[in-house]
């Protein structure tokens, strides 16, 4: 028997007993050795396991008062007529007006608000086409429903309106970062003037 016969059986023993080691009696709950075992069992708890750590018990804690989250804008102003009057008066775009914020403002006004308020802003938008909704009033000629002309609306307002919604329009603080809704605000300044 030359070499090369030699080493092609040597090879096909050691692969035969290789798949009859892999099969197992199905007693054994052995996965074999692993790597990195911490990478399979977490370290932290769960959010919602119980944890001894806490006088509650519970893993989950409310945030400490005075806190806010990295990359997170509080609105000093809360849901109400009040608040709506003094974001009127004192919430004031930070943004630069400039050819990017209205591009990026057109953009995200197109995406999120244009299905209602039409393209224009004319309260012509694709769900009231559908007539599905009653349509919003239109930037440039309607009427708000907390009393003034549209065309008159202050950063403030629609920047309060944004984020805590009106009407049928729910918030949208969840989908627009502060940064965006400022964009916003300044194209539909745009849009009241057409």
């Amino acid at each position: 028997m030359n070499n090369t016969r030699l080493f092609g059986f040597t090879c096909l023993a050691i692969a035969i007993a290789a798949v009859i080691a892999s099969c197992g009696d199905k007693t054994t709950r052995s996965t074999g050795f692993e790597y990195a075992r911490n990478m399979y069992d977490p370290i932290g708890y769960n959010p919602d396991q119980p944890n001894t750590n806490f006088e509650n018990g519970q893993t989950a804690q409310v945030p400490p008062d005075g806190t806010t989250p990295v990359g997170f804008e509080r609105f000093p102003y809360p849901n109400t007529m009040d608040g709506y009057l003094a974001a009127s008066e004192g919430w004031h775009n930070p943004l630069p007006r400039n050819a990017k914020n209205l591009k990026d403002g057109a953009h995200l006004f197109h995406a999120f608000c244009s299905p209602c308020h039409g393209a224009e802003g004319k309260g012509d938008g694709t769900i009231v086409n559908m007539e599905k909704f009653p349509p919003p009033p239109s930037y440039s000629t309607g009427v708000s429903s907390r009393g003034g002309q549209m065309k008159d609306l202050t950063d403030g307002k629609i920047y309060h309106t944004i984020t805590y919604g009106l009407n049928l329009m729910g918030s949208h603080a969840s989908q627009l970062s502060p940064e965006e809704r400022w964009k916003v605000v300044m194209y539909v300044h745009e849009l009241q003037k057409k």
